[in-house]
């Protein structure tokens, strides 16, 4: 699929890695819609894309509420008149043991709380279903369209991370299942499993010593880059044949 001209959103785009993928396809000539929780980052994000000269808007949308995500398709859509390529990135974290177990007395102290568990679950998962059935509900109409799933290489499971684990885990499931359920309508479906990338809140608010310890089970050496996550995104919206499939991008770390 040509890039230039398309119709391009991606959900939690005001910093990070959506921002860093909107941006590269936003300057290959994709008109770009740009959402988020957080206004404020949002306006700051349009405002510097368009001063770049890329085609820009931005929705306020929180994926986890349903009719937050059914708003942001149809706004999309309006704002474009077709919605081409959904980046399905909007996630949190809400990192957490299982159990926590006094080394002394061997009782359990505290346990993972429902809060957080739901809260990773309402965003990481469920806001993923619900935007990508709303993106194909309107791409099927169209007979084309591109939908991109972001999961993460803790889908094969990180101590500390139930929540988050689950969460990427089910939208690699979905990523497969939707590529069967939706390719007799023209719609691709190929998700993105980053590794640990070197984005602002990585470098800023990682512990130092966290950090050099994450790198050094990275068989090349160092984290990854926002933009080869972009260039992933790129690929997969440019390569026809490519559907059914979750890319691993993760210097070859394995969980």
């Amino acid at each position: 699929m040509e890039l230039k001209g398309l119709s391009v959103l991606v959900t939690g785009s005001a910093g990070g890695l959506g921002k860093s993928m909107a941006h590269r396809l936003g300057k290959q000539g994709a008109k770009i819609i740009l959402s988020d929780i957080q206004k404020e980052k949002l306006d700051a994000t349009v405002s510097e894309f368009q001063k770049e000269g890329i085609e820009t808007i931005g929705i306020v949308a929180n994926v986890a509420r349903e009719e937050d995500s059914v708003r942001l398709i149809a706004e999309s859509v309006s704002k474009f008149g077709t919605l081409d390529v959904a980046i399905l990135n909007a996630g949190i974290l809400r990192d957490g043991l299982l159990i926590r177990v006094d080394k002394e007395t061997g009782k359990v102290k505290a346990k993972m709380g429902i809060d957080q568990w739901q809260s990773v679950i309402d965003v990481n998962l469920t806001g993923v279903f619900l935007t990508a059935r709303e993106a194909a509900a309107h791409m099927a109409e169209q007979k084309k369209g591109v939908i991109i799933p972001i999961a993460s290489i803790a889908m094969h499971g990180n101590s500390g991370q139930t929540n988050y684990s689950a969460a990427k885990a089910g939208v690699a499931a979905m990523t497969v299942t939707w590529s069967k359920e939706l390719s007799r309508f023209g719609i691709r479906v190929a998700g993105i499993a980053p590794g640990f990338i070197g984005t602002e809140m990585v470098l800023k608010d990682m512990n130092p010593e966290a950090l050099e310890k994450w790198k050094s089970v990275i068989p090349i050496g160092r984290l990854g880059e926002p933009d080869e996550i972009a260039q992933t995104a790129q690929f997969i919206i440019e390569n026809d044949l490519v559907t059914g499939v979750v890319l691993e991008i993760s210097g070859g770390v394995r969980i």
